[in-house]
């Protein structure tokens, strides 16, 4: 016997047919090597599985369920008609015959036409489906909000207040970081195109404009959403993977009232102050460029912008803000109770949660954009 532990096969001709020689070890460890499982499978499709084919397992010097279930499945899942082989090796490979089906997995089917339909059918389904339990919990947060309003002193409020600190305040510092240097930015790049016609006064209403009722709200809710949209939804799945929201059902404590209504209601009052936080940061960042770049000075920023923008922006920015961040908070909320109990699943739902929050926003702001395109506003 050969002290070589390279799974191999070596075939020989014979007057009743052809015998295939098994040797090596036929293990996870052999078979996890560079190229091992390819040159192994290459020459197993050689050796065909015929009636007429004589396989040895004599000259194996270990066989594990790995190299058994490789051995089964070229069987046709069958034991072939001539096979000698010791009795530790009929007992492995027994124990992968009994844990497997009689047949072999169909081969899969080549792409076409059909299966694109139903690859897109079926992710309509899912979209829809998916749509439906969001409507679901957006109706089933409205009555959680009526019995908040029809008995008060019963609400959750601890929880509001601590997801009030936690998505609004502790949110400050980055918010405030980025729009000041979107305001920079912006006001840089604004200075460039304006100082070739001598329009350099106008660069307030164009910071004012973008600022405080596109960017400054539409900022605030993507950073919130990266930064609580995840939050919610990782803590809400920990709770799934824990088995915590089975103990919730249990005991008869609703989701809704319990989870999504205090941190909906907390996002959206936070939002519209992490917003106007956000704009003005963006407006000091403008403005300082502007001194800058185009010798505006801040007293003249600070006079000519109340005459460039008027107060219902401000109000349209603010109420915005609300809508985003109960959107954001519901898609959190929806995407942590979607999870299942493992933690792949708990990664996947909170990547889900940040990428459908965004999309919300730009989606929901374009809504808002096209709706008042008309008003005077």
């Amino acid at each position: 016997m050969s002290n070589d532990p390279t799974p191999r096969i070596s075939t020989a001709r014979t007057p009743d047919g052809v015998r295939a020689v098994l040797q090596g070890d036929w293990s996870v460890v052999q078979l996890a090597g560079r190229g091992a499982w390819r040159r192994l499978a290459e020459q197993l499709r050689a050796t065909p599985a015929l009636p007429a084919t004589a396989w040895s397992l004599e000259g194996v010097a270990q066989l594990d369920h790995v190299g058994a279930q490789l051995l089964w499945d070229h069987w046709g899942r069958a034991w072939p008609a001539q096979l000698t082989l010791g009795a530790a090796q009929r007992s492995m490979i027994e124990r992968v015959a009994r844990y497997t089906l009689a047949t072999p997995p169909a081969a899969p089917r080549a792409g076409g036409f059909a299966e694109a339909v139903d690859h897109l059918g079926a992710r309509v389904l899912r979209t829809l489906e998916y749509f439906s339990s969001f409507i679901v919990m957006m109706g089933q947060f409205a009555f959680d909000l009526l019995r908040l309003l029809r008995a008060p002193h019963r609400g959750p409020w601890r929880d509001i207040s601590g997801h009030l600190y936690s998505m609004g305040a502790t949110a400050l510092p980055i918010t405030a970081l980025v729009g000041f240097l979107i305001g920079v930015v912006l006001a840089y790049l604004t200075s460039l195109q304006l100082r070739q016609f001598g329009a350099e006064s106008f660069i307030v209403n164009i910071l004012g404009i973008a600022l405080i009722r596109e960017l400054g709200p539409m900022l605030a809710a993507i950073l919130v959403a990266g930064r609580s949209g995840s939050a919610i939804t990782a803590q809400i799945g920990v709770m799934r993977v824990n088995e915590e929201l089975d103990a919730m059902r249990v005991m008869g404590i609703t989701y809704g009232f319990r989870l999504v209504l205090p941190r909906a209601l907390a996002l959206a009052l936070a939002m519209p102050l992490v917003s106007v936080w956000t704009t003005l940061a963006a407006l000091c960042g403008g403005m300082l460029a502007a001194d800058l770049a185009m010798d505006i000075t801040p007293a003249y920023f600070i006079n000519a912008l109340p005459r460039a923008v008027n107060g219902s922006n401000l109000t349209l920015a603010c109420t915005k803000s609300v809508v985003f961040g109960l959107l954001i908070a519901l898609v959190g909320c929806h995407r942590g109770l979607r999870v299942r109990p493992n933690t792949q699943s708990l990664g996947e739902g909170t990547t889900a949660s940040v990428v459908t929050a965004i999309t919300v926003v730009i989606v929901v702001d374009a809504l808002f954009a096209v709706a008042f395109r008309n008003v005077g506003i």
